[in-house]
């Protein structure tokens, strides 16, 4: 593959992350301490990342146990874990903070996999728009003479092959997620 299309291929593979990011924090009626990662606590008036104030764990299944390093940060948590679209109630004991999972409904779960299938779609989306641009700027490159007609027509075989790949690794992702959320 020629360097001219590196770029193309970076940006494509953060997409690719970020999707796999988007769907970390959807649940599937386990724990997964993920969901948690874009929650902050007022931490003496600074917004601070909920991992950095408390050790989270999985002690079972279907809850997550958050331990608080400072316990007077307890009501902080669960005032931030309410605030936080995650639809789970916290329950604390003075020491610790419990989330428990529901079991996901059928409804629920379709409506969840609907979710993933959209946010799969953008991400081919948005692949589609990174080749796009890696064809202009091939174009580009041959109008100014720095490329011949064949090195062009080879790279925008590769551009195509590139998107083909990062296009079929996003539907495995679809298709793995989707598994995960409808799996009883």
């Amino acid at each position: 593959m020629d360097e001219m299309l590196k770029p193309f291929e970076v940006k494509m593979e953060k997409t690719l992350a970020n999707l796999k990011e988007e769907y970390a924090v959807i649940r599937a009626g386990r724990a997964n301490p993920q969901i948690l990662n874009k929650i902050t606590v007022s931490y003496y008036g600074t917004e601070t990342p909920l991992q950095q104030v408390a050790s989270i764990s999985v002690p079972e299944a279907r809850m997550l146990q958050i331990q608080p390093w400072d316990r007077s940060l307890i009501k902080e948590i669960e005032k931030a874990i309410n605030k936080s679209d995650i639809g789970i109630n916290p329950n604390n004991d003075g020491q610790v903070i419990r989330l428990i999972f529901p079991e996901l409904n059928e409804e629920r779960r379709k409506e969840l996999s609907k979710d993933i299938r959209k946010k799969g779609e953008e991400a081919k989306v948005a692949v589609r728009n990174i080749r796009r641009d890696a064809m202009d700027k091939l174009k580009k490159a041959e109008k100014a003479g720095e490329l011949t007609e064949d090195d062009l027509e080879q790279n925008e075989d590769d551009a195509q092959k590139l998107t083909d790949d990062f296009v079929k690794k996003i539907d495995e992702a679809i298709a793995e997620k989707t598994k995960e959320i409808m799996k009883v």
